[in-house]
This record gives C-alpha cells, sequence and structure tokens, in this order.
C-alpha cells in the first residue's frame, strides 16, 4: 500500500511540475494561435536580408533556392506536426523527447538540445542586435540633427522591455504579444517591397555579382545560402507551439495546428517572395543587407517600418527564449531539486535576457552571423533532422516515394549545413578588422 501511495504523491508533484513548466501548463490554444505563433516564429528579420542574399545568389540561383527552400521546410514541417502524436496516447511536447524516441534516450538528447539552444539562444542575440539597431535607425531617421547616441544603449533599451515581458509564464500568455508581431512583420514587409516600387529600378542598376574576385563571389554565394536558412527557422519551436493546442483520440492536435501552419506559410510567401524579388530587381547588386537602409526617403514610412521591426522582434525574441526557458527551468526543477516558485523563475529569466544583452552589445556583425549561426544549426534542424527523425521511426521502404524525398531533404540541407557556415565565418573576419569594441 505504501508503494502506492508513494507512486501517486510521485505523480501527483511530476503533474504539478508540468503545469507549472511554460510549455506544458495550458493546453486550450486556438487553430489561429498556431498561426500567428509560427508566422512570429519564421518571418524574422531575415526577411530584410533576402535582397542582399539575392545579389550574392544571382537572379537564377537566387529564386530556385528560395522556392525550394519554402517548398522543403513546409514538407518537414509537416513531418514534425504529424510526429508530435504518432504513439497513441503520447505527445512529443518538446522537439528533444520526439529526439529521444527516434534515436534513443542519450543519444537523442545529444543530438538536438545543442542544435535547439544553438538556434534559440542565437536567435535571441541576433534580434537584440537587430532590436537596437532599428532602434537607431528610427532614432536618426525622426531626428536627423540630434547627437549620435551608441548602438550599445539602443541594444541596451530594446533589452529592458524582455526584462518584463520574459516573466510572462508560458506560450498562451504571449499570444498577445505574438499577434501583434505577425501583423507587423507583414506590415514592414509591404513596406520594404512597395517603397522599393515607388522608388522605381535605380538608374544604373546592375545584376552582376559584386565580389570582384571568383573567391569572394563564391564566398558571397556560401553566406546568403546561410541567410536563407536563417529566413526558414520556424521549426525549432513547432512541437511546443504544438503542445498548447488541445488534443482527443477524436480530435487530434495535428488538425488544428496544420490549418495554422498553412495559414502562416502563405503569409511567409507574402512576405518573402515580393521583398526579395522586387528588392533585388529596384536596387540590383548594390541593395545593403537590410533593405530599409537603401531606401532612406519618404523618412516618415522609413522610420514607421523600424519600428514595426522593433514591435515584430519583440515577439519574436519571446517565441525562441520560451523552450529555452522551458529547458533551463526543467533542469533546475526536475534534475538539481529546486521548488518551483516565482523567484527560480525571476532570476533564471532576467540572467537570461541579461546574457544575451551582453553577448548581443559585444558582437553586433549582423549580416555575418546570420550566415554563420544559419548554417550551423538552423539547416539541420529545419532541414534534415526531422526527414532523419522520419526515415529512423516509420521506416519507409527504400526507393520509395517518401525514401526518395527525405534523402533529397537530407543531402540539400548537409550542403547548406556544410557551407553556409563558411562564407558567413569569412564575412564576420572581414566586418572584424575594422571593428572597435563596444562603440
Amino acid at each position: 500500500m505504501k508503494s502506492c501511495s508513494n507512486l501517486e504523491e510521485k505523480s501527483a508533484k511530476e503533474k504539478a511540475i508540468d503545469e507549472w513548466l511554460p510549455i506544458t501548463s495550458s493546453r486550450n490554444a486556438k487553430w489561429w494561435y498556431s498561426a500567428f505563433h509560427n508566422v512570429t516564429a519564421m518571418v524574422g528579420a531575415g526577411v530584410l536580408s533576402l535582397p542582399y542574399a539575392m545579389a550574392e545568389l544571382g537572379w537564377g540561383p537566387g529564386v530556385t533556392v528560395l522556392i525550394l527552400s519554402w517548398i522543403i521546410t513546409l514538407y518537414t514541417l509537416w513531418q514534425m506536426v504529424e510526429m508530435h502524436e504518432m504513439v497513441p496516447g503520447r505527445r512529443f511536447d518538446r522537439y528533444h523527447e520526439l529526439g529521444q524516441y527516434a534515436f534513443g534516450e542519450k543519444l537523442g538528447l545529444y543530438i538536438v538540445v545543442p542544435q535547439q539552444l544553438i538556434v534559440e539562444v542565437g536567435v535571441c542575440i541576433v534580434y537584440m542586435v537587430t532590436g537596437g539597431k532599428s532602434l537607431q535607425k528610427f532614432h536618426d531617421t525622426v531626428c536627423s540633427s540630434c547627437k549620435d547616441i551608441k548602438l550599445t544603449y539602443f541594444i541596451m533599451i530594446f533589452a529592458s522591455v524582455h526584462f518584463v515581458l520574459s516573466h510572462l509564464p508560458n506560450f498562451n500568455s504571449i499570444s498577445g504579444v505574438s499577434l501583434a508581431a505577425a501583423v507587423m512583420s507583414l506590415s514592414y514587409s509591404t513596406i520594404a517591397w512597395g517603397a522599393s516600387v515607388d522608388k522605381g529600378v535605380q538608374p544604373d542598376v546592375q545584376y552582376g555579382y559584386k565580389a570582384k574576385t571568383t573567391a569572394g563571389t563564391v564566398f558571397n554565394f556560401f553566406s546568403a545560402l546561410g541567410d536563407v536558412a536563417f529566413a526558414y527557422a520556424g521549426h525549432n519551436v513547432v512541437l511546443e507551439i504544438q503542445a498548447t493546442i488541445p488534443s482527443t483520440p477524436e480530435k487530434p492536435s495535428k488538425g488544428p495546428m496544420w490549418r495554422g501552419v498553412i495559414v502562416a506559410y502563405i503569409v511567409v510567401a507574402l512576405c518573402y517572395f515580393p521583398v526579395a524579388l522586387v528588392g533585388y530587381w529596384m536596387f540590383g547588386n548594390s541593395v545593403q543587407d537590410n533593405i530599409l537602409i537603401s531606401l532612406e526617403k519618404p523618412a516618415w514610412l522609413i522610420a514607421m517600418a523600424n519600428m514595426f521591426v522593433v514591435v515584430h522582434v519583440i515577439g519574436s525574441y519571446q517565441i525562441y527564449a520560451m523552450p529555452v526557458f522551458d529547458m533551463m527551468e526543467t533542469v533546475l526543477v526536475k534534475k538539481l531539486n529546486f521548488k518551483p516558485s516565482t523567484t527560480l523563475r525571476f532570476i533564471v529569466r532576467n540572467l537570461y535576457v541579461a546574457f544575451t544583452m551582453f553577448i548581443g552589445i559585444t558582437f553586433p556583425f549582423f549580416g555575418g552571423l546570420l550566415g554563420f549561426f544559419g548554417g550551423f544549426a538552423f539547416a539541420p534542424t529545419t532541414y534534415f533532422l526531422p526527414c532523419v527523425m522520419w526515415l529512423a521511426i516509420y521506416k519507409p521502404r527504400k526507393f520509395s516515394l517518401s525514401w526518395w524525398t527525405n534523402w533529397i531533404c537530407i543531402v540539400f540541407g548537409l550542403m547548406l549545413m556544410i557551407l553556409s557556415p563558411i562564407g558567413g565565418l569569412r564575412q564576420i573576419i572581414l566586418q572584424a578588422k575594422d571593428y572597435e569594441f563596444y562603440s
């Protein structure tokens, strides 16, 4: 009898912990939550560097890579949504739980967690820089005669918002922030290509490669692949988003989740393709790595677009930080036996925000970091890890359609993973030559 009551106590305790952890605490999300969480996670500030990526890829390869990425990532996202509940009565609420099911308890953790952390922490750091830069651009546009303020201070201003917002307990509580962010992404993308069309094709526009040497062209090409991989990076939080949707055997969560994903992907296409193609068409290879910088006028519109970027990045930061909070709090509560409390949450989350702020202030070279992280961690988690898990779990027949599709995605993803960090690293080295710390 004693062991029974002990077991009940244990399961009650585990249940209490699950109800406290950010991802498993509330499961009453609607399908449209999934739509705007996915848009917020996918359409990052990466969209603004797509015209620049196009300039380094050229027309043919650029369009091909954009469309291929859209199709492959939609396919791997579908796989993730399907695999969330493939074991009856069990849900894989986190990416690494699925990894552990596919590759075994230990190996699954070792494969998935480092990559997922690189992506999520990497995105948070890049967004710290983006938020700071957009605030700075807003300040400089609105008040061109003011005294120059260091980027460092703008990153700190941006971080101050997160010291407050990070204390929202779970995914559903940030749905308002996320909705605002999703609307903003559509708005600033539209401003970016609309203002480009208004500006018209530049008089001396050129579509050739910018680099003077073959090596330069090749390295830029690699780095642009990383930028594209970074633009499609919603997969790292997709199981965590799906975990918030209620599920019964009659009505599994994959129905509403998939509906949300389709809506999100249509919005992604409406954001990405016009910005990338119109931006490149108007400015050619002289486009900046952030299209809003190429558009100087009208000043009020550019100021507004930069403010939209700030709001969007606030939401994106929160979506990517939530699984990290979940991991840290799980380890503290389940492994190190801390008591689940508000104080613990307050300390852990503030430390995390402070950490990302510090790294962002120290290394604000936006473009190169994007290419480097993009290939290194985004390509695996987005392009081929879902396919590897699919092959490991479902074991489709050799040379069947499913088998070929997965292997093609894996090869494409591996190429991205190997090539893009090379280009990104070179860009960081070039930019770091004339860089002063904390300027």
